[in-house]
């Protein structure tokens, strides 16, 4: 009894299905990791902006220190 052509184009809609989807896993990996990135750096400029703000309060304090001696 011959296999006729619908197991060959079952067998090639399966090996498509699962490139589909390795393709997608990839692609979800690569979102992630330059979401990852895109956040560290956001962090990165938030936490320098805060040390800037942080350090002008000081550098305001002693001033204030200097002008009241």
């Amino acid at each position: 009894m011959p296999r006729g052509r619908s197991t060959f184009t079952k067998r090639q809609k399966e090996q498509t299905r699962q490139q589909r989807q390795r393709d997608k896993a990839e692609r979800r990996s690569q979102r992630k990791q330059e979401k990852a990135v895109v956040g560290s750096a956001d962090e990165m400029a938030e936490l320098s902006e805060h040390a800037a703000e942080q350090a002008a309060l000081f550098n305001l304090g002693a001033e204030d220190a200097d002008t009241a001696e």
